[in-house]
């Protein structure tokens, strides 16, 4: 059995200053993200239709936004919703921890829905920019969980070779490094594929000349629904909610209607192409 290597959260320490691994896991992200989307508005038809790196770097400023305030605003309401009900004030204290992804991607719709309606694009325009930018951020984020012991997996049998003790659960039970698998699926894996498809004509292609949207962002959604529903089964869920019905984590429920809507998303986008 392997055990965690408890790592120090704080990376860097200036004086009173800390700066955490976690910090730092949320900037290569936006790094990335910058970096990757600013590949994409080089190719067509982004283009075509006069993207530029500006334009990137406005959007990511109002994705930060989406991702903070929507991250918080998810766990409040889809993990925890009781709890701060009667304790109102703590919604703010976001140091305390808790974000969910789902909440973050809704912020970030709505941060997206705004800026496409004041630069007069699209929003699906927008979506089919980003969407294959986004995995290696979330890859990230996870490496950013393992370094901080959090959300870890599931027990494990001790046989397996890379099975690994989390201290911080309070207990020596093997676990699955759930984290690790989140960055290899939904990551890593959810990028290449992504990346791929999204540089295929075929992802845009209209058959009246002009591109068409959506497919590329249903592809997104319905990739990352799959591939976290997955993930799910080795991660152990949260202590105050446990399995739920059918035997379904709270994060595997978030993801049906995510992998639904993509499939409805490129159906439609496709019908379109015809």
């Amino acid at each position: 059995m392997l055990i965690h290597p408890q790592f120090n959260a704080v990376a860097v320490q200036i004086g009173p200053l800390a700066i955490h691994w976690y910090g730092l896991t949320y900037l290569v992200a936006f790094g990335l993200f910058l970096w990757l989307a600013s590949l994409r508005v080089r190719i067509a038809p982004f283009a075509q239709r006069g993207w530029t790196r500006r334009e990137v770097e406005d959007m990511l400023f109002y994705g930060v936004l989406g991702v903070v305030i929507g991250g918080r605003l998810g766990y409040v309401l889809f993990y925890k919703p009781g709890y701060y009900a009667g304790n109102p004030f703590e919604v703010l204290a976001v140091w305390k921890g808790g974000m969910s992804f789902h909440g973050g991607m809704l912020g970030v719709f709505a941060a997206v829905a705004l800026f496409a309606r004041q630069r007069g694009r699209t929003f699906l325009e927008a979506t089919d920019l980003i969407a294959p930018c986004v995995p290696l951020g979330l890859a990230s984020g996870r490496i950013g969980n393992f370094i901080n012991g959090e959300l870890w997996g599931r027990a494990a049998d001790p046989r397996l070779p890379w099975a690994m003790v989390f201290p911080q659960s309070g207990s020596e039970v093997p676990r699955h490094p759930s984290q690790i698998y989140q960055v290899l699926l939904e990551g890593l894996l959810l990028f290449v594929l992504l990346w791929w498809y999204a540089r295929r004509p075929a992802a845009y292609a209209g058959t009246r000349g002009q591109p068409v949207w959506g497919k590329v962002s249903g592809a997104f959604l319905f990739g990352y629904g799959l591939l976290r529903f997955t993930a799910e089964y080795f991660r152990e869920p949260d202590a105050f909610l446990g399995l739920l019905a059918f035997n379904l984590s709270m994060g595997q429920w978030l993801c049906l209607p995510m992998i639904v809507a993509g499939a409805a998303m490129w159906a439609w986008a496709r019908r379109r192409d015809l």
